[in-house]
């Protein structure tokens, strides 16, 4: 190897490129455990875009923190319910019009899995004994805001909360 590093310095560059590309190739590849029977939640690659818009729906729902709830309210001067919010927000931050209850809005979008959930998701929830009767904007960090009739105001809740985390139904994503 001396004589070709100092006859000929590009060829022995070449030669150690070689010589370090055959050991890695020649190395034992990682085994994962065989018990493991999980399989990888499916990636979702969403647009910048769909992020932006996302994230702009997320920074509206924070705005929205503390206003009122009223049953079939879909302004922040009359109060909001679940549906009512999540309409007016969409509407005002990305322009997209979703309308109709949380059920109705369910079926809108695309179902996407909840270890997929990116800010400006919609989050479904049974609260009622009635399939998507609940409906939140998630924020990120497990956390969503919603209109619930429980308190009173727009609040952020916990996906992991007691209360909502066995009534987790369905997220969807409605920005591509």
């Amino acid at each position: 190897m001396l004589s070709i590093c100092s006859s000929n310095p590009l060829r022995a560059l070449v030669a150690c490129c070689i010589a370090v590309l055959l050991t890695a190739c020649g190395s034992a590849p990682m085994r994962t455990p065989e018990t493991s029977t999980t399989t990888p939640a499916p990636t979702d690659v969403r647009s910048e875009a769909a992020t932006e818009h996302g994230s702009e729906v997320a920074i509206y729902a924070l705005d929205m923190i503390g206003t009122g709830y009223r049953f079939g309210g879909k302004n922040p001067d009359a109060g909001f319910d679940c549906s009512g919010m999540v309409s007016y927000i969409f509407n005002r931050a990305a322009g997209l019009k979703l309308t109709g209850s949380a059920a109705d809005m369910a079926r809108q979008g695309r179902k996407i899995d909840k270890a997929n959930l990116r800010p400006g998701d919609l989050v479904f929830f049974n609260t009622l004994n009635r399939p998507f009767s609940h409906v939140g904007i998630y924020i990120g960090d497990g956390r969503f805001v919603h209109a619930p009739s429980g308190n009173g105001k727009v609040h952020i809740s916990r996906m992991d909360n007691p209360y909502f985390a066995p009534r987790f139904e369905m997220a969807r994503a409605y920005f591509n």
